[in-house]
């Protein structure tokens, strides 16, 4: 007697990127870093030519490159060779060593080659050496980033320093712009923060007349040894994995962590002001206070346009909660939420964020590709679609706008420029919401219009 299996459907578009590629990203926000990844080389190329699409920026990612031989005797030898060639092309201050599904599947024991080639080179002046595990079987661009910066702060802190009456801040994925202007927030507050990472200027620097080999800008690591001396950490994410950054300082330093959504929307940025004014024993500045204001006006002058919307959200599930809980506060319906990653507490997220205030609270999906959000999102009619480039598809052949969030934006120029946080970034896209429905509505009308 045989049982009929549930049909299976592949992947066919997904809703995530690779793990690596995510550690990749996090050590390009360290001064003087090199990320380096163990294993093929074409993975290395993938994702070079997928950040530069995004950021506009050269991106320099180093490789192994072990082939079919490796993959037999193992890539002790080709991981330290490598090494060396980027110390002598590049002499980086710091190279982050992030490995692959080839060399997790041959079982490469990473720490103990780092090990060896400190033992076996270290009369030269090595650089600092960070490593983390990415496979990208067990995990999504969001494992990787979280994981790379939890070996930074883990691997970079071996001892308890001097109190320096500092703020860690860890930002998760947002933009450049994000912490530019996360740092124009401490700066007014007269908080000595150290952000890891820091992109805004290594993914998104200034037009030069000669080829930097390593952009400036970045995380200082000597900023980084130090924040086991910090007063308190801010992490940002209500779907964080159980061991992060925050927690090694926690668990290892005793620096307090305080764990919050990324402030997206009234209420998030909110609590990041009440944090950081908790943290810093300072007032929130006049000008945030007028930023907060302006936004309230603007939801009480666009709410007529946006309220009762219908809207599909998709993406990293941080972002996607911290977009519910924006969309919840200017009368948007998030009928469908989802996400790559599996098993992150989006559910629970989404529904904290949003009970009380949404008139309902949205499907979620976990661990789908765009095929299957595709086939439910058609069924509930949506109005708005929200997140990254790769939903343009859906959003054409449904009719309706695709509001560009996150990452990454490959269709549309400025991506890593767009501003999502704080009083700021929620007028910011409250203004994007607004004009796409308003451009919707006037390229519909038989007649046309030129007065709203």
């Amino acid at each position: 007697m045989t049982t009929k299996s549930k049909n299976y459907t592949s992947t066919t578009n997904a809703c995530k990127l690779c793990t690596p590629l995510g550690a990749s990203l996090a050590f390009r926000g360290v001064e003087g870093a090199i990320p380096f990844l163990h294993g093929s080389q074409g993975c290395a190329t993938y994702m070079r030519r997928y950040i530069i699409s995004h950021f506009r920026e050269p991106v320099d990612i180093a490789s192994s490159a072990l082939g079919e031989k490796h993959a037999i005797y193992g890539g002790a030898p080709n991981l330290k060779k490598g090494i060396l060639n980027v110390m002598k092309k590049y002499e980086p201050k710091l190279i982050g060593v992030a490995t692959t599904c080839l060399t997790e599947t041959i079982g490469d024991d990473v720490p103990r080659y780092l090990f060896e080639f400190n033992e076996e080179f270290g009369d030269l002046e090595l650089p600092e050496i960070v490593e983390v595990s990415t496979p990208s079987y067990n995990g999504t661009h969001t494992d990787g980033w979280h994981g790379a910066v939890r070996s930074l702060v883990d691997q970079l802190n071996m001892s308890k320093v001097e109190s320096n009456n500092s703020v860690n801040i860890l930002p998760n994925m947002i933009s450049c712009e994000d912490i530019r202007h996360l740092r124009d927030i401490c700066e007014d507050f007269g908080v000595e923060a150290t952000i890891l990472p820091d992109i805004s200027e290594t993914l998104d620097g200034p037009a030069l007349e000669d080829y930097v080999k390593i952009p400036s800008g970045g995380t200082p690591i000597a900023s980084i040894k130090k924040m086991s001396g910090a007063d308190a950490t801010i992490e940002f994410g209500r779907c964080l994995p159980a061991e992060t950054g925050g927690t090694v300082l926690a668990s290892k330093f005793g620096v307090a962590n305080h764990r919050i959504g990324i402030p997206m929307g009234l209420r998030e940025s909110d609590t990041f002001f009440e944090t950081l004014e908790a943290v810093s024993g300072s007032s929130m500045p006049a000008r945030y206070e007028r930023e907060r204001g302006r936004l309230i006006d603007a939801y009480v002058d666009g709410h007529k346009y946006v309220f009762g919307k219908r809207a599909v959200v998709y993406g990293e599930e941080d972002l996607v909660t911290g977009l519910c809980a924006f969309l919840a506060e200017i009368g948007v319906d998030v009928i469908l939420a989802g996400t790559g990653s599996k098993k992150k507490g989006l559910t629970e997220a989404v529904t904290a964020v949003t009970e009380g205030v949404a008139r309902r609270i949205p499907e979620i999906h976990e661990g789908v590709d765009f095929h299957d959000i595709a086939e439910r999102a058609g069924e509930l009619k949506p109005d708005l679609l929200i997140g990254h480039s790769k939903g343009y598809r859906y959003a054409k052949e449904w009719g309706i706008p695709l509001i560009r969030v996150g990452f990454p934006v490959h269709d549309r120029f400025g991506g890593q420029r767009l501003l999502h946080i704080g009083y700021k970034g929620a007028l910011n896209m409250f203004d994007r919401i607004v004009n796409a429905v308003l451009e919707k509505k006037q390229a519909d009308s038989p007649v046309g219009y030129g007065y709203m």
